[in-house]
């Protein structure tokens, strides 16, 4: 297994079973140089959004590295617009900003932004058009959704013509949200753990240290094994070229039953996922 074995998405797409996460990479030097060395180290799946404002040196990045678009796997999402036209627009400037002419995956990042609430199910379905026409029109060659819950995928898919393949959702040891990675298996939508290291905090969980150091592995390397092992897709984020190497170092190992049995048992040991009900965004 490597960096460039994929997952096959409902679609036939395939997609890198690992992703290099951009989230709180400032736009500029640290996100084009954070994803230059996650390119250099052999990621080919690169994720941002334009709520990070980092697309423009993503692209960059891309760009300066030479390697060919087909080998790449870019993700980018659709922040809160509320109509299928403002949707439309969003996808170009995103490709524009990008310097891509197509998407390989476009999400709806939230299900229920502030400025539509509580009226998520007509949002959704506005945006989604435009995302299922990007589709139609070899913009996008995968579109899916990011932190949505099985009411608000239930209420997609009545009206969707084009399903969703992918959640992106936070997963990590301290919160699996095991009833939406069930929902999301039994409609064939792959589960994308951001926040995969729990933004950090799950280092500090002293066990984890005494797990890695029987494998000869740092913390981040067992618990993104973890995430694998769990038929996730993990996107690490890191702004350091060696942590960023490292992260990538998780194919030559295998975790004991026992092992992911006690990683399973973390929950709550480094915070839990937002209600995206009740985000103040």
């Amino acid at each position: 297994m490597s960096l460039t074995d994929t997952y096959t998405l409902a679609n036939g797409v395939k997609i890198p079973k690992v992703g290099f996460g951009t989230w709180q990479s400032a736009d500029g030097d640290e996100a084009y140089n954070a994803v230059k060395a996650a390119l250099e180290a052999g990621y080919r799946h690169i994720d941002t959004a334009a709520a990070y404002h980092n697309e423009e040196s993503v692209g960059k990045a891309i760009k300066d590295s030479g390697i060919p678009r087909e080998e790449l796997f870019i993700t980018t999402k659709l922040w809160g617009v509320a109509t299928t036209e403002e949707a439309r627009a969003a996808l170009d400037e995103s490709l524009a900003k990008l310097g891509l002419d197509y998407l390989d995956l476009y999400l709806i990042h939230w299900p229920n932004p502030l400025a539509s609430r509580p009226n998520y199910a007509t949002r959704n379905a506005a945006v989604w058009k435009a995302m299922e026409e990007g589709v139609k029109a070899g913009k996008v060659r995968a579109i899916g959704v990011s932190n949505f819950h099985p009411r608000h995928l239930d209420a997609l898919l009545e009206v969707a013509e084009i399903k969703p393949v992918v959640n992106q959702i936070l997963v990590n040891p301290s919160d699996q949200q095991e009833e939406i990675v069930a929902y999301n298996n039994a409609h064939e939508i792959l589960t994308e753990a951001y926040s995969p290291l729990g933004t950090g905090k799950i280092f500090a969980v002293a066990e984890l240290a005494t797990i890695a150091e029987k494998y000869g592995k740092t913390v981040a390397q067992v618990v993104l094994r973890w995430s694998l092992h769990k038929g996730y897709l993990p996107l690490p984020k890191s702004v350091t070229a060696s942590r960023i190497a490292e992260n990538a170092d998780i194919f030559d190992f295998d975790l004991s039953d026992e092992d992911v049995a006690f990683i399973d048992g973390l929950h709550g040991a480094a915070g839990l996922a937002k209600n995206p009900d009740e985000v103040p965004f």
